[in-house]
């Protein structure tokens, strides 16, 4: 703290040694079991790795921990990242000064805030700064020095490995205190082996939604019911562990998580497109996905037990509510069982419907089975150019991340089936097939054009797959 501080020393010093006297104290609130530990850890560790479920409080946790270094020591510097904008400004940052206001006016006057700065007033060499972390950035946590550095890392999982490649120097700052806080997304990487292969240099701390306190008991049952205790987004989400990634896999959990928390916008004039899968029983599900170039525009739609001419009606409806800018260049249905014929209705009606037959052969016959098979490569080959952004939702993630593959004996890839994963006791992937219909129309299996569809907008010329 500087000279001119209104605070007696002795009290700083007091609350320097102990940041839940801080938080008690100077912040006005009561740290959950959980928090006052990891706060403990932070005074006695210099790199503290903490990974959770949803919801347990870690953004809370990181805000004390923040104005708790500006605050006690004198001269400090605190570096904020994460992989995207929206978690820093409107999650972290907003946070942090939710907490600023609880705190008594001798403490409010020493701080400054601004939009991606708060400082020590009067002393410029006392400063929190965010950062976003991205691949095409990799210098975000690189250039600090300070005799009391602290690096905050919010959502490690999701910090690309350049960026702790390219701060190493900083990192390894004499006296330098690290704390990485996230959801455990990623079975690799910076964040992972700080609780696997570089453990002995950091105190790990995990935190289930069972240990958190506001956590709300039902949230933990729903994720229980809909995705099965085994899962990896119960592991995930609710028990704040590192996924269980088998080879066999199509898409590591990681890859679609990142995809929830990138800052990217698709430009004005990409084409939209939708994906419609159509249910054949029951319990299935219809879904639609509407993706615009490298952005997911929504959350995917289902509708249950509707028959042919409804959903057709229900598609319309969407058709005409959206934007112009906005409506499809193509509609994609799967043509196996009723979506033929809803292609041709929905035609009727003067939509840009294809009908995609997904049992077809693929355009790159030697690498795939079938056409179903190179339209979900697509898809994962999409997700891994690191480009691209989705909403945040659960049923997508969960289905994407346990579909499975393997290679048949004549060397072409194949991924399983709906009634393979059906036998393994997993849920019809009739959202993920809505989402994988939207690549019909691009790369190596672009193509097709629409039986009497009267619009000006021209589709390439049909391939053999395409009815």
């Amino acid at each position: 703290m500087t000279t001119s501080s209104p605070i007696p020393a002795e009290m700083i010093t007091a609350l320097r040694d102990d940041p839940v006297l801080f938080v008690e104290t100077v912040l006005q609130a009561t740290p959950q079991k959980w928090q006052a530990k990891a706060l403990r850890a932070i005074a006695k560790h210099d790199k503290v790795a903490v990974k959770s479920g949803h919801g347990v409080g870690k953004t809370a946790f990181e805000s004390w921990v923040v104005l708790w270094q500006l605050l006690t020591h004198y001269p400090t510097k605190v570096a904020i990242t994460a992989n995207s904008a929206h978690q820093l400004s409107d999650v972290l940052w907003t946070e942090i000064d939710r907490w600023a206001r609880n705190m008594p006016q001798p403490f409010k006057d020493l701080l400054e805030f601004k939009s991606d700065k708060i400082a020590l007033k009067e002393a410029k060499d006392s400063f929190a700064v965010a950062r976003t972390s991205r691949r095409e950035n990799p210098e975000a946590l690189a250039g600090f020095h300070s005799p009391n550095m602290m690096f905050v890392i919010e959502e490690a999982s999701g910090v690309p490995d350049v960026v702790f490649e390219t701060a190493s120097g900083a990192l390894s700052t004499p006296g330098s205190k690290i704390i990485m806080c996230g959801n455990p997304t990623r079975s690799d990487g910076y964040f992972y082996d700080a609780f696997h292969a570089d453990r002995e240099r950091w105190h790990c701390i995990t935190v289930s939604c069972r240990e958190g306190e506001y956590v709300d008991p039902k949230f933990i049952g729903d994720m229980a019911e809909k995705y099965g205790e085994e899962s990896n987004v119960f592991r995930v989400r609710v028990l704040g562990e590192f996924p269980t990634q088998s080879d066999d896999v199509l898409l590591p959990l990681h890859l679609i998580e990142d995809a929830t928390k990138r800052d990217v916008e698709a430009g004005p004039t990409t084409p939209v497109v939708w994906g419609l899968d159509v249910a054949r029983y029951g319990g299935d599900r219809s879904a639609l996905c509407k993706r615009q170039g490298n952005v997911v525009v929504e959350e995917i739609k289902t509708w249950q037990n509707k028959d042919l001419m409804q959903l057709a009606g229900i598609i319309l409806a969407e058709y005409d509510v959206v934007p112009y800018r906005m409506r499809p260049e193509a509609i994609y249905v799967d043509a196996i069982g009723l979506g033929a014929g809803l292609a041709d209705r929905l035609r009727e009606l003067d939509l840009p419907a294809v009908a995609v037959s997904v049992s077809e052969s693929a355009s790159l016959k030697d690498r795939f089975n079938k056409l179903r098979d190179e339209l979900f490569w697509s898809c994962r080959e999409w997700f891994e150019a690191r480009d691209c952004k989705m909403p945040e939702d659960d049923t997508l993630i969960s289905e994407l991340s346990g579909i499975r593959y393997k290679y048949l004996s004549t060397g072409k890839l194949k991924v399983e089936s709906k009634d393979e994963m059906k036998k393994r006791g997993q849920r019809s992937p009739d959202v993920a097939d809505a989402f994988v219909l939207t690549f019909a129309g691009q790369g190596a299996v672009a193509g097709g054009y629409s039986r009497g569809y009267n619009s000006n907008r021209k589709l390439k010329p049909s391939t053999n797959w395409i009815v």
